[in-house]
């Protein structure tokens, strides 16, 4: 029989102070579990870093898992990949990254994620790519719009990138 999780406000600094494993969202107070550890997610996770990482200097791009960024004074978010144009010289990102990259989950609750979703967009970030390992399809979320690419293919405008699907199952 499960019981309730406990939840403990925690403050800012306590967050920015502590080492969790595996690292997790702040919202407000309260600490998120992030879904991670399942082999489709770490396949996925892998794929993407390579794909990014052959074309970082051509694109003039950095690519990184689980980069820590504060999208508002009482929330960091831990995007599955975060692509950023250049290589920015902090630690926590305080400023929008180019692309932020969800990884799907059996466990993930789809308004967590659409809630995840409004904040990277909210605090500016351009191009927000959800993708569902089991369903081999993304859906691409912009400020403006949402739609699943018809041709699999993955694509972000300044600069141009084409991600095929296909090429990380």
């Amino acid at each position: 029989m499960g019981s309730m999780p406990v939840t403990e406000l925690v403050t800012v600094e306590e967050y920015l102070s502590t080492d969790y494993s595996p690292d997790c969202d702040f919202v407000d107070g309260v600490l998120e579990d992030r879904h991670v550890g399942e082999r489709d997610h770490g396949l996925i996770q892998a794929a993407l870093i390579i794909w990014f990482g052959a074309r970082r200097k051509e694109l003039g791009i950095a690519v990184i898992p689980e980069q820590r960024v504060q999208v508002s004074a009482s929330r960091y978010r831990l995007p599955d990949v975060c692509v950023t144009l250049g290589l920015p010289d902090e630690q926590i990102y305080t400023t929008p990254p180019f692309l932020c990259i969800e990884i799907l989950s059996p466990e993930d609750q789809m308004g967590r994620v659409l809630v995840k979703i409004a904040d990277y967009l909210n605090f500016g970030v351009p191009y927000v790519w959800v993708i569902d390992p089991r369903k081999r399809r993304a859906t691409v979320y912009t400020p403006t719009d949402s739609y699943s690419p018809e041709d699999g293919i993955l694509r972000t405008e300044n600069p141009k990138i084409a991600l095929p699907l296909a090429d990380l199952f």
